[in-house]
């Protein structure tokens, strides 16, 4: 294991980002890598709270929950340790972190160990208010015992902060040009229909689900969900797969399945669009079977005092001021925006999941900068943030 060096009240980001991604960690994430934040997190003062939960076949997860204060503004920093499996054909080894020309590669680099780092090396021995770190071993995977449990653990504690900062790759081009202050919602679902299987010359003795499939995927494809709005790109359903198994030639198939992709903006809920479609489906085909699976509900933190916050600790180290955006695809804090008023902002996602995967060195000491500005500014500043995220219901636009 990499040996994390430290200074008087910080932790090196380097060093410990190179622990960090030392630790294989494919998701669901448990054990060193946790050993690893933990141990960094100890001489800080934060009581760290480590609970596995969970069974087959989404756990079981490993998740942490740390915090150190007891009063004034709460701040919390979300993330992840888990990350997705590296593949074959790294120049290096995707868990043996090393810098090549200014960039520290590994997996995890960018996606996101390398602001967990960085969020760490900003801490101070001290600081006023309460600050907090949710960290989950299971974002890049289902995600139903990661974050949601911890939720539910900090409620049953009850642990509330009043702003929270996801630490996902979100700068697009150049290192601070976009945060993120809201997500679009995604659900998935998954359509059978049932035939009687026969011989292709005696169809009036079989039943082809195939017309009735191919008829509710055409009704589908004319739905127009919305023109989008102010700060939310269109809705969209996308098939993203269709079978039927069949090898044979002259065989009429027994049934016929299709997934549907569903991303959708504040206009809309995830319980509304299955219900939308269920409908569709069963028009067709009564006796079809439709499962779905929201993974997530829109929400918007709308501009406002605390985006102002990060937009100026980042124009104060970058010269430039970020673009607010709601592009891209789900992050944890579709589920934390349900405690406070919530932002993600972190490093260029250029290579996230990709072989080598690597983060500019200079960047992420930037990071650390920015988050420790963040949080002096968040902690000690006289502003009065949102009193909640927004919610669907509350954004028509």
């Amino acid at each position: 294991m990499t040996e994390i060096k430290k200074s008087p009240g910080l932790h090196d980001v380097v060093d410990l980002a190179k622990a960090l991604i030392a630790c294989d960690s494919v998701t669901p994430a448990s054990g060193t890598v946790f050993d690893v934040l933990e141990a960094a997190l100890v001489p800080l003062g934060f009581a760290v709270d480590r609970f596995v939960t969970g069974v087959a076949p989404d756990g079981p997860v490993e998740n942490l929950l740390a915090v150190r204060g007891t009063s004034g503004r709460h701040f919390a920093f979300a993330g992840h340790l888990d990350v997705v499996p590296p593949g074959s054909g790294w120049t290096s080894g995707a868990f043996e972190p090393e810098v090549r020309e200014g960039l520290l590669h590994g997996r995890g680099a960018v996606d996101m160990k390398g602001a967990i780092a960085a969020f760490v090396a900003a801490i101070p021995a001290t600081s006023d208010g309460t600050i907090s770190l949710i960290i989950t071993g299971d974002e890049e995977g289902p995600a139903t015992y990661g974050t949601p449990i911890i939720i539910e653990r900090m409620a049953a504690r009850d642990i509330r902060p009043d702003l929270c900062l996801v630490g996902e790759p979100t700068s697009a081009t150049t290192f601070g040009d976009m945060i993120k202050i809201g997500r679009r919602g995604s659900v998935n679902i998954w359509i059978e229909v049932a035939g009687k299987q026969g011989h292709v010359a005696y169809p009036h003795l079989a039943d082809n689900p195939i017309p009735r499939l191919v008829a509710i995927l055409a009704e589908i494809d004319t739905i127009v969900l919305d023109t989008g709005n102010a700060w939310f790109q269109p809705s969209n359903i996308e098939a993203t797969d269709i079978t039927v198994g069949n090898p044979a030639t002259n065989v009429i198939p027994a049934h016929a399945s299709a997934r549907l992709s569903i991303r959708f903006n504040d206009e809309q809920r995830g319980a509304d669009l299955v219900a939308r479609i269920e409908a569709i489906v069963h028009k067709h085909a009564p006796e079809a079977r439709v499962v779905a699976r929201v993974s997530g509900e829109a929400f918007l933190t709308p501009p406002g005092d605390f985006s102002t916050l990060i937009g100026d600790a980042i124009a104060a180290h970058t010269g430039a001021r970020p673009e607010l955006s709601t592009t891209g695809g789900t992050s944890d804090a579709r589920f934390l925006s349900a405690l406070c008023p919530v932002v993600e902002f972190g490093l260029l996602n250029a290579t996230m999941h990709k072989l080598d995967e690597a983060v500019a060195v200079e960047d992420l000491t930037m990071l650390r900068d920015i988050y420790a500005d963040i949080l002096v500014r968040a902690l000690r500043d006289p502003f009065n943030p949102p009193a909640q995220a927004v919610r669907p219901s509350a954004t028509k636009r």
